[in-house]
């Protein structure tokens, strides 16, 4: 029987660092777009301009990626309060235990994880 207290709490906590981790990548997304607006707008022939974009484009995809890891996170939370967390989202079979533990926030088994079934 697997405990979901502690994949509540371990997801709680990753809620909580991705939660602090969002307003630095907003802030980091606000300065390279300031640094843009005060610099030449030909990036291709501006050494800095280069350096603008790919941090522009960098923080841009942690924002992506963090919010989306935010909602999966979310997303499992509400499935421990509906008594539907450890169950795939395809299958309805039992997750392992291992994979709660490599990926707390995952909804699906590990077959269906790699698209083979």
């Amino acid at each position: 029987m697997t405990d979901f207290e502690r994949f509540r709490v371990l997801l709680e906590e990753e809620r909580a660092r991705k939660i602090a981790l969002l307003p630095a990548l907003r802030a980091d997304i606000v300065s390279a777009n300031a640094a843009r607006q005060n610099s030449n707008v030909d990036d291709e022939h501006d050494p800095e301009g280069a350096t603008i974009a790919f941090e522009l484009s960098q923080a841009s995809a942690l924002m992506d990626q963090s919010s989306s890891g935010l909602a999966q996170i979310e997303a499992a939370l509400d499935r421990i309060a509906a008594g539907a967390y450890g169950s795939c989202a395809i299958c309805g079979e039992r997750i392992a235990e291992g994979r709660l533990e490599a990926r707390p926030w995952t909804p699906f088994c590990i077959l269906h994880a790699r698209g083979k079934a």
